[in-house]
């Protein structure tokens, strides 16, 4: 390929690996996201020379970082800053659980086309957002057509553009063959 085609298509990436957090307890951290949110602890590399830990459920891992330099943490809970959000099934089973472990959340609901989806955001031990939601209620769209890229002046292709029902097999492909790799 010339650097001139490499340059106009996107990275060959496969899929989201993991987030990580600076914290400022590792152990209160890895407590929260055992507990609260169902993550396992899993083997980290032990050439790193630094209080870490990896975690790992629902094909994505969180890594956290152990740091005395942990902003602080925020006292409002604003669903307009930055978070990483999750699925659930049920939003009122979430919000009994979260009552019963004195969690602090704010909720919201975000209707489109006659389609609610229900939002919770609360924050881990380090001011860290977190939102549950039931986002699978809302499908995902392309905002435009599929593009047509020009090559060389003349010659035209598509570039990986799947119909909403083909984009959405992708998607659950991808995901029961996740779910088959964790449970071998």
């Amino acid at each position: 390929m010339e650097k001139m085609e490499l340059a106009e298509t996107p990275l060959p990436l496969l899929s989201l690996n993991h987030v990580s957090f600076v914290c400022k307890s590792v152990s209160e951290s890895v407590k929260f996201y055992e507990d609260v949110l169902g993550f396992l602890l899993i083997k980290r590399p032990s050439s790193f020379k630094f209080e870490g830990a990896w975690l790992f459920n629902y094909g994505i891992g969180i890594h956290l970082l152990e740091s005395e330099k942990v902003p602080v943490k925020k006292r409002e809970i604003n669903p307009k800053e930055n978070h990483i959000s999750f699925q659930c099934s049920d939003m009122k089973v979430i919000m009994q659980k979260l009552d019963a472990m004195k969690i602090e959340y704010v909720t919201a609901v975000v209707e489109e086309g006659g389609i609610k989806v229900d939002q919770l955001f609360f924050h881990d031990p380090d001011g860290y957002m977190i939102e549950i939601c039931n986002c699978q209620n809302l499908p995902v769209l392309p905002i435009s057509s599929c593009p047509l890229k020009q090559l060389g002046g003349e010659a035209t292709f598509k570039i990986n553009c799947f119909a909403e029902e083909s984009m959405s097999m992708l998607m659950m492909d991808n995901f029961v063959m996740d779910m088959l790799k964790i449970s071998i």
